[in-house]
């Protein structure tokens, strides 16, 4: 029983690894850690001024910006620039709030982690805009606003990327659905409400190379976290082979056990069956059969 249970807990390994790297990499609780991280930039707020928001060392290469904005400012003159972002007017959010913050997200190579996308490769880092109610600035764990684009679009400049036949713009909603349009002169893609960004390029024989959008250290980050994905996978699978083997192995010696017992029960029945008498022959005993009980008669016992 314990050796069976001990291959039950290999076989649950993999989808173990799978949730524990799931779980780690939650898009959904990065933004939020963004959002503390980026009110904490506001020290002495001004409106209409951004603020660089500094993220723990766990998040090397990460970004994170915020603005704060009077809701009829925004809706009456728009935004022309903040960073990769172009907001137009008429931009109006749900609810209605007199101040609300837009938190800018730069994920440079940490963008695969945090937003896998199979099939294609990021040529630039997923940027994201999100808005929050900024009555509280030390507020944790907010909810975001739904701010929508009514007349123009919102548009976001990825001037670091090369144009690229057959790129894509990707947009990951804040529920999880991710939709693709098509790229603008090159490298503007365009969106009526907030989330995630980024061009990406699908598979062929010859892979364009990803735009690194990130420092040399965020390299070593991604590579290490990279590593280690890759290492878990790895020992999940060889985990999986060898409790296989072992259950194989196990089948095998059972049925060879079972095989075994059946031929010492039938050994067994046969020496408890009818004993044959034995005689000394020699030095040695032989069996020897019993005496006719039947005497023979002739057909015809009236022949002379």
């Amino acid at each position: 029983m314990f050796f069976v249970a001990f291959l039950y807990i290999i076989l649950l390994l993999p989808a173990l690894n799978a949730q524990s790297t799931n779980a780690e990499f939650s898009a959904r609780l990065l933004d939020s850690v963004l959002q503390d991280y980026a009110f904490r930039a506001f020290v002495r707020p001004r409106t209409g001024i951004p603020y660089n928001g500094n993220v723990p060392s766990n998040f090397t290469g990460i970004k994170v910006a915020a603005l704060r904005l009077r809701s009829g400012s925004m809706r009456r003159r728009g935004v022309s620039r903040y960073q990769e972002f172009h907001i137009p007017i008429g931009v109006l959010e749900q609810p209605y709030v007199e101040r609300l913050v837009l938190v800018y997200h730069n994920l440079a190579n940490w963008s695969s982690l945090y937003y896998p996308l199979p099939g294609y490769t990021y040529l630039t880092p997923v940027l994201g805009i999100l808005s929050y109610d900024a009555s509280n600035l030390s507020a944790k764990y907010l909810p975001e606003l739904d701010i929508r684009a009514s007349d123009k679009p919102i548009l976001v400049n990825f001037s670091s990327v090369k144009p690229m036949p057959m790129a894509k713009c990707v947009y990951f909603n804040l529920d999880g659905a991710v939709e693709f349009d098509t790229v603008i002169s090159g490298n503007i893609c365009k969106t009526t409400k907030q989330g995630h960004f980024a061009i990406v390029f699908e598979f062929t024989a010859a892979e364009p190379e990803p735009a690194s959008g990130g420092s040399g250290s965020s390299n070593g980050k991604s590579d290490h976290k990279s590593g280690r994905k890759k290492w878990i996978i790895f020992g999940s699978t060889v985990g999986g082979f060898v409790a296989l083997v072992f259950l194989v192995l196990l089948i095998a010696c059972v049925k060879k056990c079972d095989k075994q017992k059946k031929i010492g029960r039938m050994e067994e029945a046969a020496e408890r069956g009818v004993p044959l008498l034995m005689t000394r022959v020699g030095n040695t005993k032989a069996p020897v059969a019993s005496e006719t009980r039947t005497r023979p008669l002739l057909e015809n016992e009236y022949l002379p």
